[in-house]
C-alpha cells in the first residue's frame, strides 16, 4: 500500500506514515477507552483543520471528503463564519427564548426569505427539527384538516434516515438504528422510496404529511427518479397533505442548488434544515413554513432552551447571507460535473455504480475490491478521509470550498485504491 503522497496544494507535507506508527495511535486508543462505542471511527485523531484539509495530532494532513456529513459545507474554519462567531462570543451567547435577543430577527428574516416562506422555528439538531416537523404536521392535521384525535398518519419512505430519537428510529428499516429500541410510536406508514404510485395509494383521509429526503444521504446518496418530487408535491396539494422535505444533508448548496427540491422546481410545505445551517461551528436547525402551517403552535406548546440562541443565530444569519450570493451553489454544480465524469470512469474498474448530484456522490465498491470500510482505511493511508455506509458504499461530500486540483487528486487516490 502506498503511504507517501503529494497533494497539489500541500506538497510540503508529502510524508504520510501509517497512523499506527506514531503517537496518534495512542491518542486514538485513549479516545476509545472511556466512550460508548456508538461510532466506529477511522483511527485518525484530528487536531485542527482549515478549508478542505484536516491535520492530525502528528501533523499529517488529510483531504476531507466527508465534510461532517454536510455540516461543513463551507469548509473548516471559514474566516467569515469564525469572525461572526468570535464577535458574538464576546457579547451574548444565551438568553433562552424567554427573552428576545438582537440576533434573532436577522436570522429568522433571512432564512425565511431564502426559503420563500413566512416563518422559522429554530432548534438545534437535525433530529430535533424532524421531531418539530412531525409535531407541527400532526397539530395542523387536527386543527386545520380535521383529522380525528390521535389518528394522524405520516407517510415516510423505505431506506430513510431522519435522526436517532426513539420516534424517528421507529420508522427506520435499518436494523442498526431500529432493533432493540422499541416500543415505538404509531402513526407512520412506510412506502418504497421513489415509488410515487405506492405513495399515492397510501394516502388516506387521516394522512397529515409526507416526510421524505429529496436525496437519501445515509442510504448512499440515493437519487429518486425524475418527477418523483413533483409527483409528491402534486399529490399533497390534491389530497390536502403537507409535504415535509428533510433537506438536512441535501440542502444549503450541497447539490448545486440551494435545496435538493430545487432540481425539480418543487417547494415543500415544510423545509427541515440543519447541519450546514450551523456553519460547522454550532448546532443549528430549523423548520421553515408559511404561517398557515406554523401558526398552529401557541406559546408553551413547543420549544428548546438553546434553540435560536444568539450565537447560533449570528452564525446562521451569516450562512444565509453566504448562500444568498449563489456562489457556493454554482461551485458545487461546476465541481460536481468533474466528480461525475471521474467517478463514472471508475465503473467496471473496482466500482459497480455511482450516483452524483452536485458535490455529493455515492460510490458502490465492487465487493471483490473489499468492503467500503477497507477502502476508506486505504484512502486514509493516502491522506484522504471518506466514510462508508451500508457495507459497500462510500459517500463523498467534500466542502464546497475545496480546490479543484485537490479534489482531482483525492479522486486519483480513490481510483488507485479501487483498482487494486
Amino acid at each position: 500500500m502506498t503511504t507517501s503522497v503529494t497533494t497539489p496544494s500541500q506538497a510540503s507535507h508529502a510524508t504520510h506514515p501509517s497512523v499506527h506508527e506514531l503517537e496518534g495511535s495512542a491518542a486514538f486508543t485513549r479516545s476509545e477507552a472511556h466512550t460508548a462505542h456508538n461510532y466506529h471511527p477511522l483511527p485518525v485523531v484530528v487536531a485542527n483543520a482549515e478549508g478542505a484539509f484536516m491535520t492530525d495530532v502528528d501533523g499529517r494532513r488529510y483531504l476531507d471528503l466527508l465534510a461532517g456529513y454536510s455540516a461543513l459545507n463551507f469548509g473548516h474554519s471559514h474566516p467569515g463564519l469564525l469572525r461572526v462567531a468570535h464577535e458574538q462570543l464576546d457579547k451574548l451567547t444565551l438568553t433562552s427564548r424567554a427573552f428576545v435577543h438582537d440576533q434573532f430577527a436577522d436570522f429568522t428574516e433571512g432564512l425565511a426569505a431564502l426559503c420563500g416562506k413566512d416563518s422559522v422555528l429554530p432548534m438545534n439538531t437535525g433530529a430535533e427539527a424532524v421531531e418539530t416537523a412531525i409535531k407541527v404536521s400532526r397539530k395542523w392535521g387536527y386543527q386545520v384538516k380535521g383529522v380525528p384525535t390521535d389518528q394522524a398518519e405520516i407517510i415516510v419512505a423505505s431506506g430513510n434516515f431522519h435522526g436517532r430519537t426513539t420516534t424517528i428510529v421507529g420508522f427506520s428499516d435499518d436494523p442498526a438504528a431500529h432493533d432493540d429500541f422499541g416500543p415505538f410510536a404509531p402513526g407512520f406508514v412506510t412506502v418504497p422510496y421513489g415509488d410515487l404510485a405506492a405513495l399515492e395509494a397510501a394516502i388516506t383521509p387521516n394522512t397529515v404529511a409526507v416526510l421524505v429526503e429529496p436525496i437519501q444521504g445515509e442510504g448512499g446518496v440515493v437519487i429518486p427518479p425524475e418527477g418523483y418530487l413533483r409527483g409528491i408535491r402534486a399529490a399533497c396539494t390534491r389530497e390536502n397533505v403537507l409535504f415535509a422535505a428533510d433537506e438536512i444533508q441535501a440542502g444549503l448548496g450541497r447539490t448545486g442548488r440551494t435545496f435538493a427540491c430545487d432540481h425539480e422546481d418543487v417547494v415543500p410545505d415544510i423545509y427541515v434544515l440543519g447541519k450546514a445551517l450551523g456553519g460547522g461551528i454550532v448546532p443549528v436547525s430549523a423548520i421553515v413554513a408559511d404561517n398557515d402551517v406554523l401558526g398552529v403552535l401557541r406559546p408553551g406548546q413547543h420549544g428548546s432552551t438553546f434553540g435560536g440562541n444568539p450565537l447560533a443565530c449570528a452564525v446562521g444569519a451569516e450562512v444565509v447571507r453566504m448562500l444568498a450570493t449563489g456562489d457556493f451553489q454554482r461551485r458545487a454544480a461546476e465541481l460536481g460535473e468533474m466528480v461525475r465524469e471521474r467517478l463514472e470512469g471508475l465503473v467496471g474498474h473496482g466500482v459497480v455504480g455511482v450516483r452524483v448530484r452536485g458535490l455529493w456522490a455515492g460510490v458502490d465498491i465492487d465487493p471483490a475490491r473489499g468492503s467500503g470500510r477497507e477502502i476508506c482505511e486505504a484512502l486514509m493511508e493516502r491522506g484522504v478521509l471518506a466514510k462508508d455506509t451500508h457495507g459497500s458504499t462510500i459517500r463523498l461530500a467534500p466542502p464546497l470550498v475545496v480546490d479543484a486540483d485537490d479534489l482531482a487528486w483525492g479522486l486519483d487516490q480513490l481510483a488507485e485504491v479501487v483498482a487494486g
